[in-house]
C-alpha cells in the first residue's frame, strides 16, 4: 500500500476517532475538549455512534472498511487485465464520492431539531435528538475520502495517473464550492423565503420592487435643488449612477497617467508610480477622512473661504460629489496597474506604419492606439465598476442622504430591522449589476484580435503623443499627484492634532489612546483601546496569506500546465469571487454559515477564509502569468527522468515560481489588513478587525484615533513589504555573459 494511500486511511480514522466529530463552542485549538473527551460536544463519530445515537453516522466506518479491503487486494496494471484495473479504480473513486457526499448531506439532512425536512420526517425512522454543526473529525473525513476518490480517478487513466494532479484539482473544486459557489446560492435562495420561512416568489418581487430601489423623479434626473444630491433617486439608480461614474473616470484618469508614464517625459515617473503602491495599502477610510479634512465645514478650504471671501461653509462633500471623488483618488491607481502594461505592449511598428501612410498624430492614436488598448480599457472600467458598488468605506463616511446598495445591505443586517430577505435580495441586485457588466466586458473584446507582441523583434520606437492628449494627460497627471499629496499629508498631519478644525495643537492623544502600553507586576499590559482589534487582524492576515498563495498557486498550476474537461468551468469557478461585489460574499457567507451544518459565524475562521477566498483571483491570475513565461519542456524533461506531478511542482516549478509566491502572499497579507466590505457583517465582539474598529470611530466622530490608527496600517505594511522582499530576495536567471573559453555559463536560480 503507498503512502498516499496510506495517508488518506489514516485521515478517515482520525476524524471517526480521535477528533470532535462537531463543532465545538471553545476554540478547537485549544484544546480543552481534551479534558472531556468522552462526553458528548467533544466526543468522535464511534463514540457518538456507539453511546450517543447518532446511528446515521454508522455508514463512514462502513465505508473506510471497505476502502481498505479494496486497498488489500493486489491490482494487476498489465494491458492484458486493464479493463479489471478500471474498475478497481471506479470501484474507489465512488466510495471517496460516497463517503465525502453522505458527510454532506447528513449534515444538511438532520439539524439541531431532528430531520430538516418534512418529507425525510414522514419517509425516515425517527430519531433520538439530532445534531449540530459539523466539527474538526468531518473535516479530517471529507478530505480523506477526497483522496481517496482521487487515487480512483487517477488510477481509471485520468491525469495520466498523476495522483496529486487529481486529488489538487478534487480538493480545490471542493472548496470552492463550499465557500464561494454554495454561499452564493445561499443568498439566491433567502431571497425567496419569507416571513414565515417559507418559499415565495411574491415576496421575492415585492422586495424587489421596493420604491426606495427604483425610485425616479424630476429632482433626480436634474439633480434638483441639492446640488448633485439626487434626493430622488432609488439606491438602485444611485449606486448605478455612481459605479458608471467611477468607471469612467477611473479609467481615463489611470489610461492619462500610463500615458504620462510611458510616452512622456514628465519628471514626476518615479513619485508617480509610488503614489500608485498607497492605494493598495491604505485602509479604505483614508482617503475620504482626508476629503473632510479637506473640504468637509471645518476643512483648510471652507474655512480658508470663510477668511478670505466670507463664504460660509458648506456641506457638498456629503453626497454624490464627495463619494465620487473618494472612489476616483481610490480606485484611479488600479486602473492605472491595469492599463501601462497594455499602453507599454502597442506595437510602435503598427503606429509606424500608420504614420507612413501619412496619418497625423491624432489619427494614429485615435484609429490604431486606442482600438489596440480595448482589452485593457475594458478591463478597467470592469475594475473600476465592481469596486465601486462594493465600496462600503467611503459611502459611509461621505455619503450623508445619498444611498447606494453597500450601505444599505449593512443597515439591513446590522440596523434595527434585521431584515435578511431585504439584504438577500440587495445583494441579487449588486451581484446582476457586477455580472452584467463582466458579461458586457467580456462581450465588448471576443473575438476580436489585439495581438500586437509576437516572436518577431519590435524595432520601431513610440510615436509622439498628439498635442492634445499630451496637455489633456498632463492637465489630469499633475494636479491628481498634487491633491494625493495633499491629502495622504493631511491624513498623516490629522493624526497628531487635537481636534481636527478647532484644536491644531500638536499631540500624541490619538496614538496613546489606541496604542498605550503600561508596565504591571505581572509584565507589560496593552491598555490601548485598538490592541484587540490589531492583534486579530495581525493573526487572520497572517494565516490568510499562505493559504491564498498556495491554494491559488496550486490552481494556476492546473490552469496553465494540466488538460481535463471542464477546464473553462474550473478557471471560472477559481475567479467567481472577484466577479462578486465584497459586500455580497460577506452576506452570503452570513446565511450559509449561519447554521448548521457549517455553523462558524462569529469565530475567527469564517474571516479567514474569507479573506482567502476574496483574495484567490489574484493568486491564480499571478500563478498563470508565471508559469506562461516557463517553457513546458522543464515539466517533460522532469517526468522524463520518473518525476511525479508533485516532485516537479514542488522542486522544478516553484523556484522559479517564487515572484508570483512572493506577489500572492503580500497582496493576500495586505488585502487582508484592509478588507471592509467583505468581513463588515462577519465579526464578532470576540473577532473585531482594524477596519471594524475604524468604522466605529468615523461614526462616533473621533477622526483623531481613526486616522492614527490608518496610519499605524500602513506603517505596518510598508514593513511587512520590505520584509518579505528583504527575506525573498528576487529571482535571478544566468545569462550568457563572456564566460571564460571552455567553460559553460551555467544558469543560477536565486
Amino acid at each position: 500500500m503507498t503512502g498516499y494511500r496510506i495517508i488518506a486511511l489514516l485521515l478517515i480514522a482520525a476524524g471517526l476517532t480521535l477528533v470532535p466529530w462537531y463543532a465545538l463552542q471553545d476554540s478547537f485549538y485549544a484544546f480543552k475538549w481534551l479534558r472531556n473527551f468522552g462526553s458528548k460536544d467533544p466526543a468522535p463519530a464511534l463514540m457518538q455512534i456507539a453511546t450517543y445515537g447518532k446511528t446515521w453516522l454508522i455508514l463512514l466506518p462502513a465505508l473506510l472498511l471497505a476502502t481498505v479491503g479494496l486497498y488489500a487486494r493486489p491490482v494487476n496494471a498489465n494491458t492484458a487485465v486493464e479493463g479489471a484495473t478500471r474498475t478497481w479504480g471506479k470501484m474507489v473513486a465512488l466510495i471517496g464520492a460516497a463517503g465525502g457526499l453522505f458527510v454532506l448531506m447528513q449534515g444538511f439532512a438532520i439539524g439541531p431539531q431532528g430531520y430538516s425536512f418534512d418529507w425525510l420526517k414522514a419517509s425516515m425512522p425517527a430519531l433520538q435528538g439530532g445534531q449540530f454543526g459539523m466539527g474538526a473529525g468531518a473535516l479530517l473525513v471529507v478530505f480523506g475520502f477526497v483522496l481517496i476518490c482521487a487515487d480512483g480517478i487517477a488510477t481509471m487513466g485520468y491525469f495520466r495517473g498523476d495522483r496529486f494532479v487529481a486529488s489538487a484539482l478534487l480538493g480545490i473544486v471542493v472548496l470552492v464550492m463550499m465557500f464561494v459557489f454554495f454561499p452564493v446560492v445561499r443568498v439566491l435562495y433567502e431571497g425567496f423565503i419569507d416571513q414565515d420561512r417559507n418559499l415565495s416568489l411574491t415576496m421575492l418581487l415585492e422586495r424587489f420592487a421596493q420604491q426606495k430601489l427604483w425610485l425616479l423623479t424630476p429632482a433626480c434626473l436634474v439633480g434638483g435643488a441639492d446640488f448633485f444630491g439626487y434626493a430622488g433617486c432609488g439606491v438602485a439608480w444611485n449606486t448605478l449612477w455612481l459605479a458608471l461614474l467611477c468607471a469612467t473616470g477611473t479609467t481615463f484618469m489611470g489610461l492619462m497617467l500610463a500615458l504620462i508614464v510611458t510616452r512622456s517625459n514628465f519628471r514626476g515617473k518615479k513619485l508617480l508610480r509610488l503614489l500608485t503602491v498607497l492605494p493598495i495599502i491604505t485602509p479604505p477610510f483614508v482617503v475620504g477622512l482626508s476629503l473632510i479634512m479637506l473640504f468637509g465645514r471645518a476643512g483648510v478650504v471652507n474655512q480658508g473661504l470663510e477668511a478670505l471671501f466670507g463664504i460660509p461653509p458648506s456641506r457638498w462633500i456629503y453626497g454624490l460629489p464627495g463619494v465620487l471623488l473618494a472612489q476616483l483618488f481610490a480606485f484611479t491607481p488600479v486602473a492605472f496597474l491595469v492599463l501601462i502594461g497594455v499602453v507599454e505592449g502597442v506595437s510602435p511598428t503598427l503606429e509606424e506604419a500608420s504614420q507612413s501612410l501619412h496619418a497625423s498624430p491624432w489619427q494614429t492614436f485615435r484609429k490604431v492606439t486606442l482600438p489596440l488598448m480595448a482589452p485593457g480599457l475594458a478591463n478597467a472600467f470592469l475594475v473600476g465598476f465592481i469596486e465601486s458598488i462594493a465600496d462600503f468605506g467611503n459611502p459611509v463616511v461621505l455619503g450623508g442622504n445619498f444611498g447606494v446598495m453597500a450601505t444599505e445591505i449593512y443597515f439591513a443586517i446590522v440596523g434595527a430591522q434585521l431584515d435578511q430577505g431585504k439584504a438577500a435580495v440587495y445583494s441579487l441586485i449588486l451581484l446582476a449589476f457586477a455580472l452584467f457588466a463582466f458579461w458586457l466586458q467580456r462581450k465588448a473584446t471576443a473575438k476580436k484580435s489585439f495581438v500586437t507582441v509576437s516572436g518577431k523583434g519590435d524595432t520601431g520606437l513610440p510615436s509622439p503623443l498628439p498635442i492634445g492628449v499630451k496637455r489633456t494627460a498632463i492637465g489630469v497627471g499633475v494636479p491628481w499627484l498634487a491633491l494625493t499629496v495633499v491629502l495622504y499629508g493631511m491624513s498623516v498631519f490629522g493624526a497628531f492634532v487635537k481636534v481636527w478644525g478647532r484644536d491644531h495643537t500638536l499631540t500624541l492623544d490619538h496614538f496613546i489612546k489606541a496604542f498605550s502600553i503600561d508596565s504591571g507586576p505581572n509584565g507589560w499590559l496593552f491598555t490601548g483601546a485598538a490592541w484587540h482589534s490589531l492583534l486579530n487582524t495581525l493573526e487572520f492576515s497572517l494565516a490568510a496569506a499562505p493559504i491564498t498563495a498556495i491554494v491559488g498557486i496550486l490552481s494556476a498550476y492546473l490552469i496553465a500546465r494540466t488538460t481535463f474537461k471542464g477546464q473553462r468551468a474550473f478557471e471560472f469557478l477559481t475567479l467567481l469571487s472577484f466577479a462578486i461585489p465584497g459586500t455580497v460574499i460577506g452576506v452570503a457567507y452570513i446565511f450559509a454559515f449561519n447554521v448548521p451544518p457549517i455553523e462558524i459565524t462569529g469565530t475567527g475562521l469564517i474571516i479567514v477564509l474569507c479573506f482567502v477566498f476574496r483574495n484567490l483571483p489574484v493568486g491564480v491570475r499571478g500563478g498563470i502569468a508565471a508559469l506562461s513565461q516557463l517553457d513546458k519542456s522543464l515539466d517533460e524533461a522532469s517526468t522524463t527522468l520518473g518525476a511525479n506531478g508533485a516532485t516537479t511542482f514542488r522542486r522544478v516549478l516553484m523556484p522559479l515560481m517564487k515572484p508570483a509566491i512572493v506577489g500572492a502572499l503580500i497582496y493576500g497579507f495586505v488585502r487582508s489588513m484592509t478588507t471592509v466590505s467583505a468581513i463588515v457583517f462577519l465579526v464578532s465582539g470576540d473577532t473585531e478587525v482594524a477596519t471594524t474598529y475604524i468604522i466605529g470611530r468615523v461614526v462616533n466622530g473621533d477622526y483623531g484615533v481613526a486616522i492614527a490608527y490608518c496610519a499605524v496600517l500602513i506603517l505596518i505594511m510598508v514593513l511587512a513589504i520590505v520584509l518579505v522582499q528583504w527575506l525573498v530576495g528576487t529571482r535571478k536567471l544566468g545569462r550568457r555573459a563572456g564566460a571564460a573559453p571552455g567553460i559553460a555559463p551555467v544558469a543560477v536560480g536565486g
